[in-house]
């Protein structure tokens, strides 16, 4: 119950939560919009200015209790075989199977980890393939 509620609470955060770009990206195109801290000796955004860019801070931290969970609620876990599944728990871990897979052992992979119970985040082919 508690979960539920933090994950709640940090979707009203995100939605609150600045996207941060870098100084002057949206003036260059050599530029990029991911974010570096602003350094310039009179940079607004670096002395935190009202003027300035939002720069990121410790304040726009989600809560401690859900920090890297996925939106479900479950930890994710990266899977390429059978065998990485054996020391995971349905009820606290999903899985995302391993790009890398093909497609003959992704359905066996998926199988599997359905018939015990485990959430599968990325199944990555149709419904009509397996």
């Amino acid at each position: 119950m508690e979960q539920k509620r933090l994950i709640e609470l940090r979707k009203k955060m995100n939605k609150k939560r600045p996207s941060f770009r870098r100084v002057e990206s949206w003036r260059y195109v050599r530029v990029k919009d991911s974010w570096r801290k602003a350094r310039g000796i009179d940079s607004r955004t670096r002395i935190k200015s009202k003027s300035g860019v939002k720069s990121p801070s410790v304040g726009y931290r989600g809560p401690k209790k859900i920090r890297g969970l996925h939106p479900s609620g479950y930890e994710e876990v990266r899977v390429a075989t059978i065998d990485e599944l054996e020391t995971l728990n349905n009820k606290k871990h999903a899985i995302k199977i391993s790009t890398t897979l093909g497609v003959k052992k992704r359905i066996h992979l998926i199988d599997y980890a359905q018939k015990r119970g485990f959430k599968v985040l990325n199944i990555g082919i149709s419904q009509g393939e397996m």
